[in-house]
C-alpha cells in the first residue's frame, strides 16, 4: 500500500536520479555560476537535520586568490604526505586529481564552530554527533547542485589546525571540509576513483546485518 504522504511517481524517480547519480567532482570549467545559484545550495544546507537544533555548520567562502592558493599548497602537502604511506599504490595514487580549487567558480571550507560543548542534547554519549550534522548539509549541498547540474567535490586531504590557522578560526572550532563548487564539462559515468580503477563500490548486502554483529568465519 502507497503512503498517502507519498510523492508522486516522477518526483520519487527524480530524488533517486539524483542520489544515484551524485558526484564527487574534481573537474571544473571555470564558468561563474549564475546569481543566487550559491545562496540556494547554502540555503538548503542550512535546511540539514542536526541533533538538538544544533546546527552545527559554519561555511567560509574563500574569494581571495592567495589565500586560495595557500589552501591548494597544504592539500598538496597532504597529497605527497598520504601516498609516502601507500607503499606500493603510491604512484598510483599520485596520478589522481584530488581537488579543482584554481579551477573551481566557488571554494567553501566547511567547519564545526566554536563553544559546541554547551549543546548536549543528543551528544551527552556521542559528541560527534555534530559531524554527523555538518554532514548531512553538505550531503544536502551535494544533492541539490547536481540537480542543479552543477559540480560539487569534497577535499579531505589537508591539515586541520593549519587550514584553521590560515582561515583565523577560533581555537575550539574545526574545519571539516573544502568544498569545490562549479560547472563542469560532463558528470563522471561512475564514481571518478571507479572510473580510475582505484576500487569498487560493494553492495548493500555486504554491509546489512540483521540483530547482531555477525560472526567472524
Amino acid at each position: 500500500m502507497i503512503s498517502e504522504h507519498s510523492y508522486s511517481q516522477p518526483e520519487k524517480e527524480a530524488v533517486y536520479r539524483v542520489i544515484k547519480e551524485r558526484r564527487d567532482m574534481r573537474h571544473f570549467s571555470q564558468q561563474p555560476l549564475e546569481d543566487g545559484l550559491l545562496l540556494r545550495l547554502l540555503t538548503v544546507a542550512n535546511q540539514a537535520p542536526s541533533v538538538g537544533l544544533m546546527q552545527p555548520w559554519r561555511f567560509i567562502r574563500v574569494t581571495n586568490a592567495p589565500l586560495k592558493n595557500d589552501i591548494k599548497k597544504l592539500v598538496e602537502a597532504e597529497r605527497v604526505a598520504t601516498a609516502n604511506l601507500l607503499d606500493e599504490r603510491k604512484g598510483e595514487f599520485l596520478k589522481l586529481k584530488v581537488e579543482g580549487i584554481s579551477e573551481c567558480a566557488e571554494l567553501i571550507v566547511v567547519a564545526l564552530p566554536d563553544g559546541r560543548e554547551k549543546h548536549v542534547f543528543g551528544r551527552r554519549t556521542m559528541p560527534d554527533m555534530d559531524l554527523a550534522s555538518v554532514s548531512c548539509a553538505i550531503q544536502n549541498m551535494w544533492l541539490a547542485a547536481r540537480a542543479e547540474g552543477i559540480g560539487l567535490g569534497w577535499v579531505s586531504l589537508f591539515e586541520p589546525i593549519q587550514l584553521a590557522n590560515l582561515l583565523n578560526m577560533p581555537e575550539d572550532s574545526r574545519p571539516i571540509a573544502i568544498l569545490c563548487i562549479g560547472h563542469v564539462e560532463k558528470f563522471y559515468e561512475k564514481p571518478m576513483l571507479i572510473e580510475q580503477k582505484w576500487g569498487e563500490a560493494a553492495p548493500i548486502e555486504d554491509f546489512l546485518f540483521e540483530n547482531s554483529w555477525p560472526e567472524k568465519v
